[in-house]
């Protein structure tokens, strides 16, 4: 098993992966408009540089997966990237965020600095390609219907489009009925194919349609599975994080409140710094 995961880069100032530190994949689940996205971005980038964590921005311009046809979707492709491309310009911050079908691969392209394929259509080939075809780096979410070996086939179908720059992303797996566990196996497991890895604490914590027409969670584990993650070896954390839960248009049951964020950072660097020093021990 490789002991270091590739680097890869992902802007001229960024590189996550290799010898880099824990980084953080965080935002709100989708833009709820401009003015709350680039506060999100300014308040977590805050945090971050104090911390020392390398941030990318994460937020969806269209949630196209919601349990209900009534649900808020986000802004759309052309206004969503407008914003998210304002952030990466105004506020220097890389940004991120989900692609659903093959035509918007290029058009995300032009401003995204990391394409995220969803966990749902990890499997979907033409989808793998077209994304993998841009040459960005992906973030490619596990699905929680999938086993961590699964994940070569995944990676295969990104490789076959000469693009090695893979983000693999454990976000939980299916544990009966509206419901998610966090197999810590996981991230050792997808490790061993030399790419970073994250644990998105976030959606492993999530309960899938838990309240009928939309999902519930139990943020209060959010905490847990990151320090989980981290301890076992995760490259990068991801957490949905908002400045009021309860009022967020998406995932509002599992997203971290944004005043938590700078406790939780803390005790991560702690444990990732203790894998470390392990690390070298055993070496």
């Amino acid at each position: 098993m490789p002991s270091v995961p590739k680097e890869i880069k992902i802007n001229k100032d960024l590189c996550i992966g290799g010898f880099n530190p824990l980084f953080l994949i965080a935002g709100p689940c989708v833009i709820e408009s401009e003015d709350h996205a680039f506060f999100m971005a300014a308040e977590i980038n805050k945090i971050c540089g104090e911390l020392k964590i390398p941030f990318i921005f994460k937020s969806s311009f269209d949630k196209a997966n919601r349990s209900s046809i009534d649900s808020y979707r986000g802004p759309g492709l052309k206004q969503g990237l407008k914003i998210l491309d304002g952030i990466k310009k105004e506020l220097s911050i890389p940004v991120l965020s989900d692609i659903h079908e093959t035509w918007q691969a290029e058009k995300a392209a032009e401003v995204l600095d990391i394409i995220q394929i969803p966990a749902f259509l990890c499997r979907q080939s033409d989808l793998i390609t077209a994304a993998a075809g841009t040459g960005r780096p992906l973030n490619i979410k596990k699905g929680q219907f999938l086993s961590p070996p699964e994940m070569k086939n995944v990676i295969d179908k990104v490789l076959k489009q000469k693009n090695d720059n893979i983000i693999l992303t454990e976000r939980g797996t299916c544990f009966g009925y509206n419901n998610l566990v966090f197999d810590v196996r996981s991230i050792p497991i997808m490790k061993k194919w030399g790419f970073p890895v994250v644990i998105d604490a976030s959606h492993a914590v999530q309960k899938p349609g838990g309240k009928g027409q939309s999902s519930g969670g139990e943020t209060e584990f959010i905490p847990v599975i990151a320090q989980a993650g981290v301890s076992v070896g995760a490259d990068g954390v991801f957490m949905e994080v908002h400045d009021d839960p309860a009022k967020a248009l998406s995932d509002s049951s599992n997203s971290l409140p944004l005043k938590e964020l700078n406790v939780i950072l803390k005790s991560l660097l702690n444990i990732r710094k203790a894998v470390i020093q392990k690390t070298v021990y055993d070496s």
